[in-house]
Order: structure tokens, then C-alpha cells, then sequence
């Protein structure tokens, strides 16, 4: 009996030794993520994460396309694979011709010529234009690099005199003509929330990502294109434009999230950005650490009211993604019709 007394304190402790470990042992990244989650950052969290999120060299210091390297051919292939069906909605915004609270910059289209049809060819015909101021917050466009800038540089460290009255020689739209075409994640918070549109001003933190990526099984990767719906267009449906002052969007802490995961693109149907910030002198804190720090274009302004219902319908979140801004040599972005397809 002596004899097996030794081997039972043995095991005794190892048992003790396993459960104390089950209490102190590291947490999952996820919970990692929602631990270091900080709601109430500051500007000196702002400037410490344009240097802890940086890509600036990672793929050569004459690179102008940023995370879209991780967009590679063996990707793009990956994700027209991922097309089941065929089925595709577009994510673009109407155009908005009416002025508004929102809209202080509507689209012009001008019908230019109607060409009756007269003998002999009994041939008519009309041609037509229209100009379209697409930065700001209601018509769906891309953003490219030289949109933003943070004490004299764009991302890659490219100097913003390289930015003239006449265009940007670098950082530029250009960078982007062969087109974006990866997998897509739709991040619908509303829905992790039960709700048809988040308020105005609402926060989305680091844990509501990991909530919804939970939720609707999904998995971000290197290369994704990253989608947030917090509703908007269905508010604006629903009751009205209203001032973009106060938009539901990404808090700061967001953007490490984004960086852990390598995405390549992020899109919303806002600004991204949680307005107001919270950030002392930086109104979208979003916008200049993707631009800037870690060289991701933008989709502002998306329309994702339509994929929403789509992808419910199949509980199905992630799908293609292929989107192409206009070939302007030294535009600072353009507009966009993002394309998913199921």
C-alpha cells in the first residue's frame, strides 16, 4: 500500500497542477483581441498605431499597391472558385442627383444631344453627361493612397509634394486599372445585434467583429476584402437623411483587427469611421491608419442593403468580390460599382 501512495500524490498533483493551468494559461486570439480592446483611445494611441501598423516597405520601398500584393493570383483563383451559384448584386449607391442633408454635392447628368431619325437610314439617337464630385459621404468610390496624408507623406512614405495642383504622381487611381477581384466577408453588425440599423454615432469595437465572425462561421485571410454594413441606407430609408456629423462605424482599436488579419481591402455603407471619433483632432482615424499606415484602398460608401437580404436568404456570408475604378492617371480615387457574386 506504501508502495502506491507516492504515485497517487503524483497524480493528485498533476491534476492540480492541469486545473490551476486551465485559469492561467493564454488565452485564444480572439480573446486575446477582445481583452486589448480599448474604448477610450487617445490621439498618443493614434500616432503609436501609424507606426505599429505600418507596411511601409514590406513589399519594396517603390511599392504602390500596398495590401493588394496580398491579392495574388493564386487568391483571385481561390475566390472565383468560391462562386456557387453565379448569382450577383451590385454594391454600388444609386446615383444621388438631389441635393441633401447628406448629399451637399449631388450628381449632375445633363442630356446632351438627341438626334432625331430622319431618311435614309431612319437612325436617332441621344448622348448625354454627367460630373459627379465622388469624395465624400454619399456616392460609392474607391479611395486611393493620395487621399491622405500624415505629417508630409502618403503610405510608403511617397512626400506629398508629389501631390500637385495638377495630380498625383504617385499613390495615385492608375495603381489600381487591372481591378480588384477577391473573397469578400460582410460583416453585418446590425444583424449581430438584432436590429434593422445601428444609430448614429454607434461604436463598432474589435469584439463585435470576433462576435459576428463567430456568428456567421467565418474566417478572415490574407487578402480578403472586408465589408461593414451598419446599416445606413436602410436609416436613411427608414427616416430620413441626416447629418454625417454622427455615423455608426469602426472605432480606432478596429484597425489593428484588420491588420492582424492582413486584409487588403475595406469597404462600408458609411465612412468606416464612427463619427465623431473620439480622437482629439482626427476626425477618421479609420481613414488615415488603412490609407496611410497599412496601404489599404477604400470602398466608401457602399451599398450593402441588397447583399445583406442575399446572403441572409443563403446564411451565407462571404462571397466574390470584383470591383474596377476608372483608369485616371492621378486621381485621388474614383467612383466604383463593386460586384458580389454568390
Amino acid at each position: 500500500m506504501r508502495l502506491h501512495r507516492p504515485k497517487v500524490v503524483v497524480s493528485l498533483a498533476a491534476v492540480l497542477l492541469a486545473v490551476f493551468g486551465m485559469f492561467t494559461s493564454r488565452p485564444a486570439p480572439a480573446e486575446q483581441a477582445e481583452a486589448a480592446s480599448n474604448h477610450n483611445a487617445t490621439r498618443q494611441d493614434f500616432d503609436q498605431l501609424m507606426k505599429q501598423l505600418s507596411n511601409w516597405g514590406r513589399w519594396g520601398k517603390n511599392d504602390q499597391l500596398g495590401a493588394v500584393n496580398l491579392i495574388t493570383p493564386a487568391k483571385r483563383k481561390q475566390a472565383l472558385s468560391s462562386v456557387k451559384e453565379g448569382f450577383s448584386v451590385s454594391m454600388e449607391r444609386n446615383a444621388e442627383m438631389e441635393p441633401a442633408m447628406d448629399n451637399p454635392r449631388p450628381i449632375v447628368h445633363e442630356m446632351a444631344k438627341r438626334r432625331a431619325a430622319n431618311p435614309p437610314s431612319d437612325i436617332g439617337g441621344a448622348s448625354d453627361s454627367f460630373s459627379i464630385s465622388y469624395h465624400g459621404l454619399v456616392h460609392t468610390h474607391m479611395d486611393a493612397f493620395c487621399h491622405r496624408t500624415y505629417k508630409g507623406q502618403m503610405y510608403n512614405g511617397m512626400p506629398t509634394s508629389e501631390i500637385t495642383d495638377k495630380a498625383c504622381n504617385v499613390g495615385s487611381i492608375i495603381g489600381f486599372k487591372d481591378g480588384i477581384i477577391t473573397h469578400g466577408v460582410l460583416m453585418d453588425i446590425p444583424r449581430l445585434k438584432g436590429v434593422d440599423y445601428l444609430e448614429p454615432g454607434t461604436r463598432i469595437y474589435p469584439e463585435d467583429l470576433d462576435s459576428w465572425v463567430k456568428q456567421a462561421r467565418l474566417k478572415v485571410e490574407p487578402g480578403d476584402a472586408v465589408l461593414i454594413r451598419t446599416g445606413r441606407w436602410a436609416r436613411r430609408q427608414a427616416r430620413g437623411p441626416w447629418q454625417t456629423s454622427e455615423l455608426a462605424g469602426l472605432y480606432i482599436t478596429c484597425a489593428k483587427w484588420l491588420h492582424q488579419r492582413d486584409a487588403a481591402i475595406l469597404g462600408s455603407d458609411a465612412a468606416e469611421d464612427v463619427h465623431p471619433s473620439g480622437i482629439e483632432g482626427i476626425a477618421e482615424p479609420i481613414h488615415a491608419l488603412v490609407l496611410i499606415a497599412m496601404g489599404m484602398p477604400i470602398f466608401d460608401n457602399l451599398d450593402l442593403e441588397a447583399v445583406s437580404k442575399e446572403a441572409a436568404r443563403r446564411n451565407r456570408w462571404d462571397f466574390l468580390v470584383t470591383a474596377s475604378p476608372a483608369a485616371v492617371p492621378g486621381a485621388t480615387g474614383s467612383v466604383l460599382n463593386a460586384i458580389a457574386t454568390f
